[in-house]
């Protein structure tokens, strides 16, 4: 559930608030949770260039932020990469496609930075069905070219604001254009903003889909340490805002309250902003098109951010839970009218540089090290 941090602001009581913190600039200064964004300045820090690989795949946009992945290292040139059922979203993703779709990010991310220390890799997906790895990778020196993709990944953020009036210029057309099925503007683009504002306003009603939310908050700069994960809500409001009672988790259940109305209100208007919107859909729903259906948004943010764009997913919409089937069999008889499945749904367009995201530590998703070959 992505927040929108002016309306919140606006709406629970930022005025008291800012009015008390005038003057506190070295409180304001000591609330970057520095230790949950670590991982950032760490990526490529690893004496394995396998542990170098996954160090920058980490990075990779996944939903809600759960970073679902687990590695092992595998004899001295493989690794197994898991999917942790523990980071699971049971509501809103009860088939795990949206994970598995993250999982798709984590792989080509770990691929383009191991292609850039020249090695290839050689990937098996699912070897054992859904009880074993996701992919089984052997890294092999010497098979790969760098990827041009690779030089925009510090960059790389899932925008969470309103995003500017403006059009998008040709030269943004013709990055994005090739890595979507769609890519909507203009008046073509308001069925699919009508469609996206709907399921938001569906799940925002669906007390157990926002739930699933709302529990995954971390409210200032403490929570976001401890647990660099979910929804976080970082920086100095934030902080007051948490430390004054005004912003709890428990009050956002309610969606009748300022906070939650705040929330709500920041993605209808993020939809209403955004210059385009893109579609990717996939011939069948297996497994395998989850996986490419990841690695395929990867590279549409990662083309985005080098055309100075913003992306944020708004895939509300095709999400398999019961309250969502009427936008979802809308969304498909419109773009997959063949079958096939519409696997994401975003926003695009110009926006102000978006703060990085919390991360867990490489160490803390590795399982224990097989010698096993």
């Amino acid at each position: 559930m992505p927040y929108s941090r002016r309306k919140t602001l606006g709406l629970i009581g930022g005025g008291t608030v800012v009015a008390a913190a005038s003057g506190l600039g070295l409180f304001a200064a000591t609330r970057t949770p520095t230790k949950a964004l670590a991982p950032w300045d760490r990526a490529g820090q690893y004496p394995d260039p396998r542990l170098r690989a996954m160090s920058y795949a980490l990075l990779a946009p996944n939903p809600h932020n759960r970073q679902p992945w687990e590695a092992e290292l595998v004899g001295d040139d493989s690794v197994h990469i898991w999917r942790d059922p523990a980071r699971d979203l049971p509501v809103t993703d009860p088939f795990a496609r949206q994970l598995t779709i993250g999982m798709g990010c984590f792989l080509d991310l770990m691929r383009m930075a191991a292609a850039e220390e020249g090695y290839g890799i050689e990937q098996t997906l699912f070897p054992d069905g859904e009880t074993g790895p996701v992919a089984v990778c052997r890294f092999v020196a010497g098979a790969a070219q760098p990827d041009p993709l690779f030089a925009h990944v510090l960059e790389r953020r899932s925008h969470k604001e309103v995003f500017a009036d403006r059009p998008l210029d040709t030269s943004a057309v013709d990055a994005i254009t090739p890595r979507v099925d769609l890519l909507a503007q203009g008046d073509e683009a308001e069925a699919l903003r009508a469609l996206a504002t709907e399921a938001w306003l569906i799940e925002a009603a669906t007390y157990d889909a926002w739930k699933e939310s709302i529990d995954l908050v971390r409210i200032g700069k403490s929570e976001i340490n401890a647990q660099p994960d979910g929804i976080d809500l970082g920086g100095t409001m934030f902080d007051l805002l948490g430390m004054a009672g005004l912003l709890t988790r428990e009050a956002s259940l309610d969606p009748t309250t300022m906070a939650a109305q705040g929330a709500i209100q920041g993605t209808v208007d993020a939809i209403a902003s955004a210059a385009g919107l893109v579609v990717l859909t996939s011939g069948g729903n297996t497994r395998a098109d989850q996986i490419v259906s990841g690695a395929r948004w990867l590279q549409l943010n990662l083309a985005a951010t080098g055309a100075g764009l913003g992306v944020r997913p708004v895939s509300q919409a095709l999400q398999e839970y019961p309250e969502m089937a009427g936008p979802y069999a809308a969304i498909h008889d419109v773009y997959s009218p063949a079958g096939g499945t519409v696997q994401m749904l975003g926003l695009l367009g110009y926006a102000s540089a978006t703060p990085r995201t919390p991360r867990w530590p490489l160490e803390t998703r590795m399982r224990p090290t097989s010698n096993n070959a």
